[in-house]
Parts: structure tokens; sequence; C-alpha cells
């Protein structure tokens, strides 16, 4: 959709925009375009406190219930107790391994829904269009899905055997954007956008509430040219929003290691630049090691990789092998066998340093040891591995050296082909000021997923630390780094704007509803409209 194409008239405010298309985005999507959840007639639920609370109000849809009473006395995998309920209510006690039948059904009420807009800067499903096709996904199949359509049963119908309950990111990216197109949501989604920037504008009517204005740039397809390609052009967008919700995900910026070098022409950042190498022919057998820094799991794809090529593998990291917070002393060995096998690895061929000089700790000057190419394997070894617990990088050389340190102070040289930097990443949140610091838990800190998310109101998602209100975030952005669980972030927010809408508050603004906004946006594109009115939806 092209945001010139539904322009609105002067003076309008959308009630909701959503910046990010990835799975938050649609699921939220989805609850605002009518589709309500109920207790279904009948139905039960294998916890009875759960289930005799959902028993109390029947006629009523989730989103009219006190979320916060159901969530009281759950327990679960995520310390969002929105994320639970709605989990414990999608997939009834999945985390032992059970199909048990959710006990909603969901009604497509098209008088509940609440217009909105969803960017993003690729097509529906964000992030997962950039992820590696062929690799298993770390979530069962199921827990990837989003309301309404089953996974499996889509997966069925694109592959004649399903031989596992896991997916690959290309198929949950085609998943996801079968999604938008199944259940009718396409016509609140703008592909193709960038945002620039997210502020906080008062009104110009005493008495009215202030709202948020985005503006930012749409990627549009131009003129074709001979070769039958064609010239794309970016477009100036402003739009004016009672709501705002933060759905980026954080894998927009790789984190970096802040160390000398580390801008070097080996050293990488994705796990894309080291297929590109493979795929070039620049990296096989007879390649120096790739230096792989990182403890998750796209490094430990990254190691899979190049084992699967034969080419020799050093691994560092910071934690210890038996660390429980490491994410494979946490996955079951018969579910992830692939990441069973790298920590195994990780585990039997540890890097054996050289006892250090006597002196070392007066001269931390000293020459830094070499790894042993010669060193005996141990039993059931895979060759060319080599692991480097607790240890950090000091520093890249032009020379392609790497130089280790260990905790206790002892440095190794190694001689590379290539560096993957793989410790996770941060959100570009470059539209907000500071780079949305101020929202995080820690203001001092970026945000990140793990260690600094943006800190919102558990049960609505709000954001505690905004400039005005109506602005909300969910997904990784708050901890929810796993699709299972980021759907109570889209429950919570629904539900909030449901209950101000019907309280007549800004998150539904009463006059407009989808009918008559949708009205206007077709009566625009019947009409033509001048090169400074383009794109301009508030002016």
């Amino acid at each position: 959709m092209d945001l010139d194409d539904k322009e609105i008239l002067s003076g309008e405010i959308l009630p909701v925009v959503i910046i990010g298309n990835g799975p938050s985005g649609i699921c939220l999507s989805y609850l605002l375009s009518g589709y309500t959840p109920y207790l279904s007639p009948g139905a039960s639920h294998p916890n009875p406190l759960l289930h005799s609370k959902l028993g109390e109000q029947p006629h009523l849809s989730l989103l009219e219930q006190d979320l916060e009473y159901l969530c009281e006395g759950l327990e679960g995998r995520s310390t969002n107790p929105m994320a639970v309920l709605f989990d414990s209510l999608l997939l009834p006690d999945s985390d032992f391994g059970l199909d048990y039948t959710s006990p909603l059904e969901w009604r497509f009420e098209p008088e509940r829904a609440i217009p909105h807009l969803v960017l993003g800067k690729g097509p529906p499903g964000g992030a997962w269009h950039a992820m590696e096709g062929s690799m298993l996904t770390l979530s069962l199949a199921n827990w990837m899905e989003l309301p309404g359509l089953k996974l499996k049963d889509w997966m069925r119908e694109k592959r004649r055997n399903v031989r596992n309950d896991r997916a690959t990111p290309a198929e949950i990216a085609s998943y996801y954007q079968h999604y938008v197109s199944q259940m009718s949501l396409e016509q609140s989604f703008a592909c193709g956008t960038t945002v620039t920037s997210v502020t906080r504008q008062l009104s110009n009517q005493e008495g009215s509430p202030s709202y948020w204005r985005v503006t930012g740039l749409q990627r549009r397809e131009g003129e074709e040219l001979g070769d039958a390609s064609s010239v794309s052009e970016e477009v100036p967008f402003s739009l004016l929003a009672h709501n705002v919700v933060l759905a980026t995900g954080t894998h927009d910026i790789p984190a970096r290691l802040g160390v000398e070098g580390e801008s070097l022409p080996f050293v990488c950042h994705s796990f894309w630049e080291l297929e590109a190498a493979i795929s070039s022919g620049e990296l096989d057998h007879t390649s120096d090691p790739v230096l792989v820094v990182g403890a998750g799991l796209t490094a430990a794809d990254a190691v899979l990789a190049a084992h699967h090529l034969n080419t020799p593998v050093y691994h560092a990291f910071r934690r210890s092998v038996t660390d429980p917070g490491l994410i494979f002393n946490q996955l079951p060995k018969v579910l992830y066998p692939e990441y069973h096998k790298v920590h195994q690895m990780m585990t039997q061929q540890q890097h054996r340093p050289n006892p250090p000089p006597q002196d070392h700790a007066q001269n931390p000057d000293s020459t830094p040891s070499s790894p042993s190419s010669h060193a005996p394997s141990p039993p059931s070894s895979y060759s060319g591995y080599l692991s480097f617990p607790c240890h950090r990088v000091v520093a890249f050389r032009p020379d392609r050296k790497c130089i280790l340190e260990s905790e206790s102070g002892q440095r190794t040289v190694v001689q590379v082909s290539k560096a993957l930097v793989l410790i996770g990443a941060h959100p570009n949140l470059s539209f907000l000021g500071d780079n949305g610091r101020q929202l995080g838990i820690n203001t001092k800190e970026p945000i990140t997923c793990r260690r600094n998310p943006i800190e919102v109101d558990p049960f609505t998602n709000k954001v505690v630390a905004a400039e005005g209100p109506g602005m909300y975030a969910m997904g990784p952005l708050v901890g929810e780094n796993f699709v299972r669980f980021l759907k109570g972030g889209a429950l919570a927010i629904a539900s909030d704007l449901a209950k101000r809408q019907r309280e007549g508050g800004e998150g539904g603004d009463g006059d407009l509803t989808t009918d008559t906004l949708m009205d206007k946006w077709l009566d625009r594109q019947s009409t033509t409209q001048t090169e400074a009115e383009s794109c301009v939806l508030d002016s």
C-alpha cells in the first residue's frame, strides 16, 4: 500500500500507528481488525484456577475481561504475566509437550475494529525475511504461529513430509506474509517504509488532546527502464496518530565489541557475510581458521556452516561451557541435536594454554602464545574446531591476527581468514530522541532485549517513560524474544485500546470508525492530488 494512496483529509488523526511489521505488529493488527477471542462454549482449561475464572463471565470477550485478575497465580517461562496468560490460553500445557486444544474461539466482529496502520521496511514478517533459509528455528512450529491459522496445517500444504516439529526461517517468513493476506489485513500495511521521526505534538485546538507525529520515507518503484528493471524512489510521508506502538524488534544493528581493529575488512558482524564468503569461494577447507566470537544460536549456526565446509574454526566466548545461562544448557538434546553437537564441541575441544611464565603477572606485555595445531584430539572429536571459553577479544590486527585474553590475563594470538563477531544486536530507534535510551529500565544504557528493555506497564504495555500518553512497546523491545510470548503484548495493547475506545478516549476516537476512515481513504484514491499535497497526511 502506498501512503499517498491512503491520504487522510486535513486534521484527521489515525487512532493507531504500529512501527514494525514482524510477528508483533502482525498479531496486534489481527486483534485491532475485529478478530476477537472468546471462551468457546463447553471448552475447558487444564489449569483449574484459570478455568474457573474464565467461566465467571463467558459472555464477555477476552478483551473486555479483567486480564490482571486472570493472570494471578499463573506461572510460565516468561516473566511477563500477560505473555504467560495468552500463551496458556493459546497453547495450554505446551511446555509439557501436550497438544491440548485451546479453549478460545475467534469471532470476527468488525464493529470492534480500531483503524490502524502498520509500517515496515520490508514485506510482512519483518526480520524473518532476512534470516538464513535452511537452518531450523529454535522454537517448535506451533510456538511460532499466530492466532487463527495453524502453522502445521499450513506447512503440510506446502511440503509433503513434516518430519519434525520445527520449521525453517524461510517457511516462517512465508507463513507470516501469507497470514496477512489470509486474514485480509493488507489494507492496514504500508511496506517499504522507514520511520525517521516520532515526536509529541500539541493540538492547535484548545481542549483537544495532543498527538504523535510520525514521519519517514516510503520506497516506491518508479518508471520501468528498457531492461525491464525499475528505478526506486523514496517519498516522504507524515502521519498523525493518537497512539504509537513500537514493535521494531532488535535485529537492526549488530552489537560490537568496541576493540581495536574491529573495523578491519576481515571482521564481520553478521551471519550473512559468512554465507557470502562461502558462496563466493572465499572460504573452503584450505582456508585459515574462521574466528567466531559469541555463544548464542547465531554463533552456533556460523560454527555449523564453517564446519560443514571443513573450514577450521576458532570459537571464543566469555562464558564457561557449564554456565546455566548459556542457551545450549537450556535446550533439550532430543529436539535440538545440531546445537547439542556445537555444545559438545565447545566442551570437549577447548584450548589448553601452556603454563604462563612466572613473570607473566608482572609483565603483561610478554609475547602471547599461539594455539598448537598438532594438539591431540579427544575421542569423538570434530576435526578443525577449537573453543576458547572464558576468553575475550583484545584486538584485531591488519595481518589478520587476533589477540584473545583469558580470565587469568593470559593472551593467545590466532591467525584467521575471517572473524565473525556474533554477540547479538540492538534495535534501531534512531527515530526517537537519544535512540530511545530514556525509555529503558537503565536510561544510561542503550536499549537491548536482554539487558535493558523498554520499561512498560506489565498489563497494558504502555511505555512508562514516554513523553506523553498513547505510546506502547512490545516484542523484543520489552524483552520478549520468542514469538509465543510476544503475542501477550498484543493482547495487552489491544485490550487497553478497546477499553479506552469504550470509554470514549483517544484510543478509538469515536467519530473515526473503520468504515468512515476507509471510505475517505478510498475517495482520495480516485482524485488527483497535487505534488505538494502528496504524502503529507496531516497538512
